[in-house]
């Protein structure tokens, strides 16, 4: 089966194609590859995929043999989200641009110590992909009951966790890095880098909802007692 390059949120890859150019999508999912031949594969949601225009086919050879590609874990029953996080909200949260700067929105799931999820979608307008994660992170932690014994904040942003947590330095964005960073104090939360498009159910899903909202152009957030 032949390759084809496309763009990934911005990033360039290759994906499976078909004969006729078409993506290779198969319950939803596309095969991508961020190199050639570097032994790792991974399945992409089919809509954040996007064929570059006039891409040729590529032989299958282009990219060699990797391991299966990392699948999506259902959702069932209470979502797993590791012993060490146990008693702690977990939110996990993502932000999606339509073109950067462009028509953005933030997408969080938030999972309570008992494994209950809830959903917030919010729209941003035009904004920038890094304005989209920032606030994400941001919207998770304003939400979250402040009687949360501890929350724990899952984002695939590089950028935001190094803001916010490591002391890089924000060359931009500085109201809203320095207001997110004062609620992650306060808070006393902590950011993981969890890797994106590897299969992350609840990554997953944050990042369907942030899409969700630039697509609808609308907001909605489901209520959390207490």
């Amino acid at each position: 089966m032949p390759w084809v390059e496309a763009t990934l949120r911005g990033q360039r890859v290759l994906a499976r194609a078909r004969t006729d150019g078409s993506l290779a999508v198969e319950n939803g999912r596309v095969e991508v590859r961020y190199k050639p031949n570097d032994g790792r594969a991974y399945r992409a949601a089919h809509r954040n995929v996007e064929v570059s225009p006039g891409a040729p086919l590529l032989p299958d050879a282009t990219c060699g043999e990797a391991s299966p590609p990392a699948a999506v874990k259902e959702r069932s029953g209470a979502p797993d989200v590791g012993a060490a996080e146990a008693g702690a909200w977990v939110a996990y949260t993502d932000g999606a641009c339509s073109g950067n700067p462009g028509p953005a929105g933030a997408g969080v799931v938030a999972v309570s110590p008992d494994g209950k999820a809830h959903e917030l979608v919010e729209y941003l307008g035009e904004a920038t992909n890094n304005v989209a994660e920032l606030t994400a992170i941001l919207r998770a932690l304003e939400w979250i009951p402040a009687t949360a014994r501890a929350v724990v904040v899952r984002t695939d942003s590089q950028y935001a966790i190094g803001v916010l947590q490591k002391g890089w330095k924000a060359k931009a964005n500085q109201e809203l890095v320095s207001r997110a960073k004062d609620v992650v104090r306060a808070r006393h939360a902590h950011l993981v880098y969890v890797p994106g498009h590897q299969g992350v159910a609840l990554n997953e899903r944050a990042d369907a909802l942030a899409r969700e909202a630039v697509q609808t152009r609308r907001s909605r957030v489901d209520r959390i007692a207490g």
